[in-house]
């Protein structure tokens, strides 16, 4: 008879398997760390974009009655309902007056999130290099490191938060293959002007890059500032891929719902990623989604009127508070220098606010690259996609600093 093998080593000795060096620097985000900071210590969360409220009941009843019908209750074709692909394309004509076309321009996604990861497989190749605008979102870099491709950083700098034109156009070379853009800007509050984006579509123009625009805030913009498509640019809707969000503009963000629009040639290589990174997306939020896209514009002005009021009660907490905000010109978020009220970085004021003051925040340095998080050391993020009592009451709290 054969004799049993036993292993040299001891059970403490063996090898272990491991994860892939793809995801060897991606560690817990900090949108999770701080969430369960707060929840330790019964914190008001400004931290992550998350509405404590619900979207139009509108669209809420129309996703109830797709699950009751018995026929969105199946798989959605891949690439997304009809119903859906026609509403996105109806509101970038009703909106920006762009011709998408319904059936070959758009794909239906789980998420804005998913939308980009599927525009960077589909779109760049290994070896590449992408331009990144920092601070970023911070799924960004994480995607062009899975898509084996390289990030080049371009920051914007405060108080303002704009970047260099000509740091911008050395970022440019032979081996740049997309740039993304987000604007409105998440964190800063940035909305890029129309000289901006021309600036940014005449080098992607001038060098043959993508643009994959991140635009899930496009209906939130404050004052005289004004969303500009980088797909209206002249010349970029062969060259972009545009990102849109029914959680951001409807306040829906449970049901992980985006999409991609653009040219067909671009959107084919993101429909190609996309079948195989989710294959399809929830089908009653499709049917309640189109809904979503084609309420009246009185919808759309009163969900800027509310966050009008929101913005202000936050700008006025934090200045009460001794800290100096940089009002932004959209999104639900508020970048704000606390180097007045607290001695450290922003990690640290991170914590003391959770712990002694009572509100959570986010720190942005990882939403830049090492070299560039001095930028933002004593800055931090404020969400304030909450009702408005919330609001005042973090007001409240945060007057403690001042004092």
């Amino acid at each position: 008879m054969p004799r049993p093998y036993h292993s040299p080593l001891t059970e403490q000795d063996q090898p272990m398997p491991s994860y892939s060096n793809r995801v060897s620097t991606f560690g817990t985000t900090i949108f999770t760390e701080i969430n369960v900071l707060a929840q330790k210590h019964g914190a008001i969360n400004l931290g992550q974009g998350r509405p404590d409220f619900d979207g139009p009941n509108e669209v809420i009843e129309a996703s109830i009655a797709a699950m009751r019908s018995g026929k969105h209750n199946q798989y959605a074709p891949g690439s997304g309902t009809a119903s859906l692909k026609k509403a996105v394309a109806d509101h970038a004509a009703r909106f920006y007056d762009l011709d998408v076309n319904p059936e070959s321009g758009v794909v239906i996604t789980s998420g804005a999130t998913e939308g980009i990861f599927s525009s960077m497989l589909g779109l760049v190749d290994a070896g590449d290099e992408v331009i990144v605008i920092e601070p970023y979102f911070d799924s960004y870099v994480p995607n062009i490191i899975m898509a084996n491709a390289t990030p080049v950083f371009v920051p914007l700098r405060p108080p303002d938060w704009t970047f260099d034109r000509a740091e911008l156009r050395a970022a440019f070379g032979p081996k740049t293959r997309a740039i993304i853009l987000n604007t409105p800007q998440n964190p800063t509050g940035r909305v890029f002007t129309y000289d901006e984006m021309k600036f940014i579509g005449d080098l992607c123009i001038e060098f043959d890059v993508v643009c994959i625009s991140d635009e899930v805030y496009e209906h939130l913009v404050f004052g005289d500032a004004r969303h500009i498509p980088m797909a209206s640019i002249p010349g970029m809707f062969e060259r972009t891929v545009t990102i849109g969000s029914l959680g951001k503009s409807f306040s829906f963000t449970g049901w992980k719902l985006g999409w991609v629009s653009g040219h067909p040639d671009l959107i084919a290589g993101v429909g190609r990623a996309h079948q195989f990174v989710t294959f399809a997306s929830h089908h009653p939020s499709q049917e309640a989604a189109a809904v979503a896209l084609s309420l009246p514009g009185t919808y759309f002005e009163e969900f800027q009127e509310m966050y009008t009021t929101k913005r202000k009660l936050m700008l006025d907490g934090l200045s009460a508070a001794g800290l100096k905000p940089f009002s932004p010109e959209g999104t639900y978020f508020i970048m704000a220098d606390f180097a007045d009220v607290f001695d450290g970085d922003a990690l640290e004021f991170t914590q003391h606010l959770v712990t002694e003051i009572g509100v959570a925040c986010i720190p942005p340095a990882p939403f830049f690259a090492p070299e560039h998080q001095h930028l933002a050391r004593t800055q931090a993020r404020f969400s304030f996609c909450k009702a408005d009592d919330t609001l005042k009451q973090a007001g409240e709290r945060l007057a403690k600093l001042s004092r």
